[in-house]
């Protein structure tokens, strides 16, 4: 029996790995995972009144595109949050989790070549995975491009190769970043969106830590768009629920950009998408429209943050995260740095290579590991601690 060969070239998930890694030896104290970023903090307590209200949407087939009233909601929170406006009739979609939206988006938008030859997707190093296998799937050719401290872990795309760029038909940023916590100056996104003006490239937005953040509020892609008058199918913006408002099950968020991406979004979603069941749409248009639990939330990350600063401030090379939820530590090595920690404390964290790639025989994400502060604080403290202990020793 044939299989398809496009996948057989995907190194195996970053979570399977990590099993892979760590089961065969036993945990060397009360287990506590810091792996994955599955937030924990409590979702807004009308949830369940809202939920129950539209249960009987379950016995119809939900909306497509986003239900009139949460594509509304959608809107004002854009209007909200980054001072845009934005039509909520053909310049808004509904997402599945952006995942869904990360991957369709490429096969709906990315063309089967540029200037007659293969197109190729720029994609930051280390990177959300969905990323890379989407340019697979539309048999566009991946360019990692390494995000490296000195340029506040953000990829240097204006540096890559004239011709790289011209071949190029999406390139990823996400910001604030995961894992690193960066998030890009309103400079970095003009620079970037004038260099994809040039070169006929669409910039795919990922700004699901938008509402995670320390101080001042990350600027985001679209806006900066709008303000330089960039064209309005140059960025596709992507949010989710998942983060800002502790619903990763709800599986809910949404994709903006210009008339005609939308719509070839749209067109796609017709044919082959997974819409989100109407009770779980009601859910979601009265999350978006509420900000006081998006606040108590951000409070409780930037408690993280202080305590964090206060248990690493004295380790060698440690950056203090600016917005989203994780820490990007360095270490010898990663994978070993995970293996010794989970044998000797029971604290479970994420080698930084499973999020990276090998380039031209280098890993960024090799010397470092990424550490989830999404459970509840007096855990995460003990987990940082612990980690400070046993990887940091002065």
């Amino acid at each position: 029996m044939n299989f398809p060969e496009r996948f057989s070239k995907l190194p195996a998930y970053a979570f399977p790995r990590l099993r892979a890694l760590l089961d065969p030896h036993p945990a060397g104290g009360e287990v506590l995972h810091m792996s994955l970023g599955e937030p924990k903090h409590t979702f807004p307590s009308f949830v369940n009144d809202i939920l129950i209200e539209n249960i009987k949407g379950f016995n119809k087939y939900p909306s497509n595109d986003g239900t009139p009233e949460l594509l509304a909601s959608i809107s004002k929170w854009l209007n909200r949050r980054y001072g845009i406006i934005v039509n909520e009739e053909n310049e808004i979609i509904t997402l599945n989790g952006t995942r869904e939206g990360l991957f369709n988006a490429q096969i709906a938008l990315s063309p089967e070549t540029k200037y007659g030859k293969k197109t190729k997707v720029l994609i930051p190093n280390p990177f959300y995975q969905v990323y890379a296998v989407g340019a697979v799937t539309v048999g566009a050719e991946p360019v990692f491009v390494p995000a490296y401290k000195e340029n506040n872990f953000m990829p240097d795309y204006a540096g890559l190769p004239k011709d790289t760029l011209e071949q190029t038909s999406i390139l990823f940023l996400c910001s604030p970043t995961n894992p690193q916590g960066a998030i890009a100056s309103y400079e970095y996104w003009v620079e970037l969106i004038q260099l994809a003006e040039r070169h006929d490239i669409k910039i795919f937005a990922d700004e699901c830590y938008s509402e995670i953040y320390r101080d001042a509020a990350p600027i985001g892609a679209l806006q900066v768009a709008r303000e330089i008058g960039a064209d309005p199918e140059r960025v596709v913006v992507f949010h989710s629920l998942s983060k800002r408002s502790n619903l990763p099950g709800l599986r809910s968020g949404f994709a903006a950009s210009g008339p005609k991406n939308i719509a070839a979004m749209k067109q796609l979603r017709n044919y082959s998408g997974a819409p989100n069941p109407t009770p779980l749409q009601a859910v979601a248009t009265a999350v978006w429209s509420d900000e006081e639990h998006v606040i108590k939330n951000r409070l409780l990350y930037q408690e993280k943050f202080r305590v964090a600063d206060k248990i690493f401030a004295s380790a060698r090379g440690y950056n203090p995260p600016q917005a989203g939820f994780f820490l990007w530590l360095p270490v010898a090595n990663g994978e070993a740095a995970t293996l010794k920690l989970w044998k000797e404390t029971g604290v479970q964290v994420l080698p930084g290579a499973y999020l990276s790639r090998d380039v031209n025989s280098e890993n960024p994400g090799k010397k470092y590991i990424r550490v989830a502060m999404v459970a509840p604080l007096k855990d995460t403290k003990r987990g940082m601690q612990t980690i400070r202990e046993s990887l940091f020793k002065i």
